[in-house]
């Protein structure tokens, strides 16, 4: 995990990767309650072995806040031991509310942010909150993401598109009600090199996992992997000149969201502009 210390920026500002990071954590596995008057308390309950996340939270937050430890019961364990970090702050709770992170039940009405945010920092949140990252039971690599918004799983899925060529439609499970975004193998490989980039801020236990992933060959024989649909410099400057998603993904043949996040990478620099730019 990435050292964080305070931020020079205002608190929560999604344009900075590591409370774009937090933010999505805090979405999917945050819980903001009510007290009585202006009272009440944003907590994050997570395994005592992640800990290490909640501190740095503690750190990017400019408002006291608390972690704690305990050992309880729960339906998959006799004894789960969880670490809990806990803020009071109306300014801070009224801020991350407005953000996006609703008080009480959430699960299916949380979005994406609608200010301006880093994208792949806030699904990296999300991922390391309610995702998995690592090999099946016959050693093929995987990354995936449970959640029961229907607007994070699209969002996830257009993401996906832009980054991987592959794309997703996803739909809700009929058991469980939610939807469960998968990519495999080499698709697997391209998505967690984009989204657990070095020194990004992460659980260590999976930004272990998500470097594993590129180690991986498919093996002889197998057939062959989707054919990833890349960016070219000829599609980079119609996008620029458009300087409209909507306009460019008529033309480019894209959805508008993959439009988007792409002129979003070349005017933050995240990729190189094209060589006449």
């Amino acid at each position: 995990m990435a050292e964080c210390e305070p931020s020079a920026h205002q608190f929560m500002d999604l344009t900075v990767p590591e409370y774009a990071y937090m933010f999505g954590f805090l979405q999917a596995d945050g819980h903001l309650s009510k007290g009585t008057g202006q009272k009440g308390r944003l907590t994050v309950e997570i395994s005592a072995r992640d800990i290490d996340i909640l501190r740095a939270f503690q750190k990017l937050t400019p408002h006291y806040s608390s972690i704690t430890e305990r050992t309880r019961s729960t339906n998959f364990a006799e004894s789960h031991n969880a670490a809990v970090w806990s803020l009071c702050s109306l300014e801070a709770r009224t801020r991350i509310n407005e953000l996006g992170l609703p008080y009480g039940r959430k699960s299916k009405t949380i979005t994406p942010p609608s200010a301006e945010f880093s994208p792949r920092d806030y699904l990296r949140g999300l991922i390391d909150a309610d995702g998995s990252v690592g090999f099946t039971s016959k050693g093929f690599p995987f990354v995936s993401l449970t959640t029961a918004s229907g607007a994070i799983a699209s969002y996830l899925s257009d993401y996906g598109k832009d980054v991987t060529g592959s794309a997703r439609n996803p739909k809700r499970n009929a058991r469980d009600d939610i939807y469960n975004v998968l990519y495999m193998m080499e698709l697997a490989q391209h998505l967690t090199a984009d989204l657990y980039y070095p020194g990004c801020l992460s659980l260590e236990r999976k930004r272990t996992a998500a470097d594993s992933l590129s180690a991986w060959v498919r093996p002889s024989g197998m057939r062959a992997a989707y054919t990833t649909r890349r960016w070219t410099e000829s599609e980079d400057r119609i996008l620029l000149k458009l300087n409209s998603p909507t306009a460019a993904a008529e033309v480019l043949g894209r959805t508008d969201k993959s439009c988007n996040l792409r002129l979003w990478r070349l005017r933050n620099g995240k990729v190189p502009k094209p060589s006449d730019q």
